[in-house]
């Protein structure tokens, strides 16, 4: 993997001898990071960085997109609503609004899991509100 960002800049170190990474940077490091595939520590040793460190990073940018998604739109909140078809009656369609502005619409009960597993996994991808708890 090579690196997309060139930079000479010279990074300050505390009174612990501890290299201080400005947050653009980590921000730089973590996009990086995203789009490499590798692991957390595989990436954090590829870049210097200790992996306590880069994890922490990681942690907060997770925690900072799930409260973005909370204030997002309609909250973010998911609003469980249940339907209920009853004996053979044909259903029109189950339309879901899902958190960023998607929709999912349900035409036919056959559908209903892979709508179930996108659901699933929706959580999992980068940059999705979540949908379901984990």
């Amino acid at each position: 993997m090579t690196s997309t960002t060139k930079s000479t800049e010279i990074l300050k170190t505390d009174g612990r001898g501890r290299v201080r990474v400005p947050r653009e940077r980590q921000e730089a490091l973590l996009d990086e990071y995203e789009r490499s595939g590798l692991s957390g520590a595989k990436f954090a040793a590829f870049c210097g960085v200790k992996y306590p460190s880069f994890a922490g990073w990681v942690q907060r940018r997770k925690k900072k997109r799930v409260e973005g998604a909370a204030t997002a739109g309609n909250g973010g909140a998911v609003q469980w609503l249940e339907a209920v078809v009853g004996g053979n009656a044909p259903v029109a369609a189950l339309t879901l609004h899902l958190p960023g502005g998607a929709r999912m619409e349900i035409t036919h009960r056959t559908q209903l899991p892979l709508a179930a597993e996108l659901l699933r996994v929706l959580p999992a991808a980068p940059g999705c509100a979540p949908a379901l708890p984990c």
